[in-house]
């Protein structure tokens, strides 16, 4: 198979699964306390940098969608902010992925959490907190980062797995 058409499938698959995952879990996906699982796929960018295009048009597509499902709750204000976030935390999560810290890529797992945690907290602050902004973003932004952190361990074990395939190559 023609190597720009396999990595295109796997852009197009990593996205798919992102925007699948994402919906069908949209209780736990979108709002001030969530678990988007589908974040796992952020640490992808460290055996494989492409993930990083199927990661951002995933979110972007998940962000969309749930608009017009009604499960995002910040609107089109999520369609852009949310995968700024999370085309920077992937890009960085590549830049990263040599530093490791007892053997764990500690910086780069750090990436979407704190990206997520800042700016996804931002746009919960608000739109939630009209009366107090500044409050609402760290509480929102605190939230985000714990469930960021839940989705990047898994995003580790996902990737140790993939690591030990023949999958991206």
């Amino acid at each position: 198979m023609n190597k720009s058409i396999k990595k295109l499938c796997i852009i197009s698959m990593i996205a798919a699964i992102y925007t699948v995952v994402s919906l069908l879990l949209a209780p736990f996906s979108f709002g001030n306390i969530q678990v988007r699982i589908a974040e796992a796929l952020t640490m992808l960018p460290l055996i494989y940098f492409p993930s990083v295009y199927g990661v951002t048009l995933g979110c972007f597509l998940t962000n969309l969608v749930g608009i017009f499902t009604g499960a995002n709750i910040l609107g089109v204000l999520d369609v852009f902010l949310g995968t700024f976030a999370t085309v920077v935390a992937a890009l960085l999560t590549y830049h990263f992925r040599n530093v490791k810290i007892f053997n764990l890529p500690l910086l780069s797992m750090l990436m979407p959490v704190i990206l997520n945690g800042i700016i996804v907290g931002a746009e919960l602050g608000y739109v939630l907190f009209e009366g107090n902004i500044l409050l609402g973003s760290l509480i929102s932004g605190l939230e985000v980062a714990v469930g960021e952190m839940i989705s990047v361990v898994l995003g580790i074990f996902l990737v140790r797995a993939l690591g030990k395939t023949r999958i991206f190559e």
